[in-house]
């Protein structure tokens, strides 16, 4: 917009700069809520599992996904800082589970391949814990209409969310098509070296029998004397 207008008054432009600068910073720190995200690699028949110290009523949402390896799929489970499971599922290729914590203490989630004997996994999580800050200060508290440019930043969190989101869905996608492929690649190239074995034996011994068919036979030692 300033673009557009170069000769607009000079003195509100510093200002109105200034309060898009806080706005933008207040988006990013909202986006930034607190969490974990991380990808790894689960090698067959075995666990891994994370640890993370909660306190009482305090919300928490767990999001895998199998980008890579055998079936897409893996095992698992949470337990509460009382080893009891509030969370159990089985050959999941994705899922996701939100929770509010009862009791304080460290919560453990865990990823199992143990079903699988030869094929590891690549594993994607985003462990996110707490509720989003609000946008604004006292935006719960207060009963006025939300003005132009709060409206605005609120609109815009939402799309900055949403892009993120998409964001992460498609860098998913993307791993996985990309695995998929990489792993289509050597399944052909492996198949070409074995026709071309396989070629390569045949001609040799259809030249090998055309040779017998045309090379003369001498008469043994025995049938010469006589």
């Amino acid at each position: 917009p300033e673009r557009g207008m170069p000769g607009a008054g000079r003195g509100m432009r510093g200002p109105g700069r200034g309060v898009r600068v806080a706005a933008l910073a207040a988006l990013l720190c909202a986006l930034r809520a607190g969490g974990t995200e991380l990808t790894f690699e689960l090698p067959d028949s075995r666990k891994q599992c994370f640890h993370q110290e909660l306190e009482r009523g305090l919300k928490f949402s767990l999001d895998y996904q199998v980008i890579a390896g055998g079936h897409y799929d893996v095992d698992c489970y949470v337990e509460d800082p009382t080893g009891r499971t509030i969370y159990k599922e089985t050959k999941k290729q994705y899922d996701s589970f939100p929770h509010r914590t009862e009791v304080q203490g460290v919560y453990t989630f865990c990823f199992s391949n143990e079903f699988s004997t030869f094929s590891h996994k690549t594993v994607y999580f985003d462990f996110q814990v707490g509720d989003e800050p609000p946008i604004l200060p006292d935006m719960g508290n207060r009963v006025t209409a939300l003005t132009q440019m709060e409206s605005a930043c609120v609109n815009i969190h939402e799309v900055l969310k949403m892009v993120i989101d998409s964001q992460t869905h498609y860098r998913l996608r993307e791993a996985q098509d990309r695995s998929r492929a990489e792993d289509l690649n050597s399944r052909v190239s492996y198949w070409s070296m074995g026709e071309t074995l396989i070629l390569f034996v045949v001609s040799i011994g259809q030249v090998m029998l055309l040779k017998s068919f045309f090379t003369e036979k001498r008469p043994g030692s025995g049938s010469a004397g006589t």
